[in-house]
């Protein structure tokens, strides 16, 4: 049988854990995360390069979710099916955080005006839970699910805020950082002072770093224990809210239902 191929990440995981790691459920994982945006349908030769697996792994494992009614296909190019949809339920039904945050975001956006959202850190990203939008079209408005990188946005320097030394010099010693915009910051030394200052202000403020003309506040959501469990962000267009407005009337809103989500986080 062809062996797996593994990135670095995979093979420390694979030697970890040892005969508990099943290779099986790794590739048709990795096989279904290699559809995106940009790849709404591959053929099997596409499916294999994205996640770097033979294509005879890449057969079996789209022949089995096709099966399971994850995949279809017309002959050659295969797509995701809506079943897929149920493991993002899964998630969002049975996590109090999105359940809790929801009705939170939701008022918080009827009241400023503006997108409103949490979110969580997943590895190097932060990825939506929870996130509610004004009615009218703005290039920021997001689902949930989406995923940001952390290191330009200021809900992914609350959230790295969150974790321990060890867990943040691990993110800084693999990070990668590459503009996304002219004023995203790539300096690690930079970044990392970001991080500490959101982590020591209890805000992080961002201009024009993930996307230009978005400027992007958030606050750390905390547990009764004082365990950062998520992130609240506004996202404003720069050209309509000003950075005074952000910290004079945006700011205090925000804190506020943060507390609110935490204090019902258990």
């Amino acid at each position: 049988m062809p062996r797996l191929l593994r990135s670095e990440q995979d093979q420390q995981t694979a030697d970890r854990l040892g005969p508990e790691y099943l290779e099986i459920l790794a590739r048709g994982l990795r096989v279904i995360t290699a559809f995106s945006t940009e790849r709404r349908q591959m053929t099997l030769s596409e499916v294999a390069v994205a996640v770097n697996l033979t294509r005879a792994t890449v057969r079996r494992a789209l022949l089995t979710l096709e099966s399971l009614g994850y995949v279809e296909t017309d002959g050659r190019l295969f797509k995701l099916t809506p079943r897929v949809l149920t493991l993002a339920t899964a998630y969002l039904s049975s996590n109090v955080v999105p359940a809790v945050a929801q009705p939170v975001v939701e008022r918080v956006c009827r009241e400023l005006g503006e997108t409103c959202s949490v979110g969580v850190l997943d590895g190097p990203d932060s990825v939506f839970v929870a996130r509610a939008s004004p009615k009218r079209i703005i290039s920021v408005d997001l689902a949930v699910g989406y995923r940001l990188p952390a290191y330009p946005t200021s809900i992914g320097r609350v959230l790295l805020g969150g974790l321990g030394p060890g867990a943040l010099e691990s993110y800084f010693a693999t990070l990668e950082p590459v503009k996304l915009t002219p004023r995203t910051v790539t300096d690690k030394a930079v970044l990392r002072a970001h991080v500490l200052t959101a982590r020591e202000q209890g805000y992080a403020v961002v201009d024009e770093e993930a996307e230009l003309g978005l400027r992007s506040a958030s606050v750390p959501v905390r547990r009764y224990d004082g365990a950062l469990v998520c992130a609240i962000q506004v996202g404003v267009r720069t050209d309509q809210v000003s950075a005074g407005r952000i910290h004079d009337d945006i700011l205090p809103v925000m804190k506020a239902a943060a507390d609110e989500i935490g204090q019902a986080l258990v």
